[in-house]
C-alpha cells in the first residue's frame, strides 16, 4: 500500500532505530571505560568497536530520515538502563538488547517499512538486524569466557594477539605480560576474536 513518509509508521520507527543505536553507542563507551577500569583493555576495544558501527547505524537510519529535514518527530520508546557490576553482567545485558533488535524489533520495523512500500528502509531494517545477531552472539561468547574464567586460558592449547604489538602467543594461557612490549595481560584478545588475522 503506498502510503505517504510523513505519515508513516516507517519514518517513527527510524527515529526510534536511530534513538535507539545512538543510545547504544553511549552505553557501549560506558562499558568500555569500566573495562579500561578494570584493566581489561581489550574487553574494552571490543565494546568500542562495537560502538562504532552501533553509531554506522544510527548514521544509516538517520540518512533514510533526510526528507524531513527541519521537522521533528516525537516517538515514544522505552531504553534499557545497563549499569551491572560485573564485565560478564554488562556484556550479557548487551547481548540480551542486541537479541531484541535482532529477534524482534528491526524484523517488525522491516515489515512494517515493508507493508508501506518503503523497500529501502526496510532492507536497512533487515540487514543490520543481522549485524546485530552478530553483536549478539559476540557479547555472549565473550561473557561466557569471563563467567568461566577462561578468557585468559582454561586447559587446551590456544593462540591469544597482544592488541598493542600484534604478538602472537600459543599455549594454554595468555601471559601475564607481552614479552615483545611488556604490555599488561589485559591486552591480549582470544585469537579468534582478531579482527584482522589474515587467515
Amino acid at each position: 500500500m503506498a502510503v505517504n513518509f510523513s505519515e508513516s509508521r516507517t519514518k517513527e520507527n527510524l527515529m526510534k532505530a536511530f534513538a535507539g543505536e545512538s543510545q547504544a553507542r553511549n552505553r557501549y563507551t560506558i562499558a568500555a571505560k569500566k573495562a579500561e577500569d578494570e584493566g581489561m583493555h581489550t574487553i574494552a576495544a571490543v565494546f568500542r568497536y562495537t560502538a562504532d558501527q552501533e553509531r554506522a547505524h544510527a548514521e544509516r537510519y538517520y540518512a533514510l530520515l533526510k526528507e524531513l529535514a527541519g521537522e521533528t518527530i516525537h516517538i515514544d520508546g522505552s531504553y534499557p538502563v545497563d549499569q551491572q557490576e560485573t564485565l560478564a553482567e554488562l556484556l550479557r545485558a548487551a547481548q540480551h538488547n542486541e537479541h531484541e533488535e535482532y529477534e524482534d524489533v528491526y524484523q517488525a520495523f522491516g515489515d512494517a517499512a515493508s507493508e508501506e512500500g518503503f523497500h529501502e528502509a526496510a532492507s536497512a531494517f533487515y540487514q543490520i538486524a543481522e549485524v546485530e545477531h552478530v553483536h549478539e552472539e559476540r557479547f555472549g561468547k565473550l561473557a561466557e569466557m569471563l563467567e568461566n574464567d577462561t578468557y585468559y586460558g582454561g586447559g587446551s592449547v590456544t593462540k591469544w594477539i597482544c592488541t598493542n604489538c600484534g604478538y602472537i602467543h600459543e599455549g594454554n594461557q595468555a601471559p601475564k605480560f607481552c614479552p615483545v612490549c611488556r604490555y599488561a595481560q589485559g591486552y591480549f584478545l582470544p585469537y579468534d576474536f582478531a579482527c584482522y588475522r589474515g587467515e
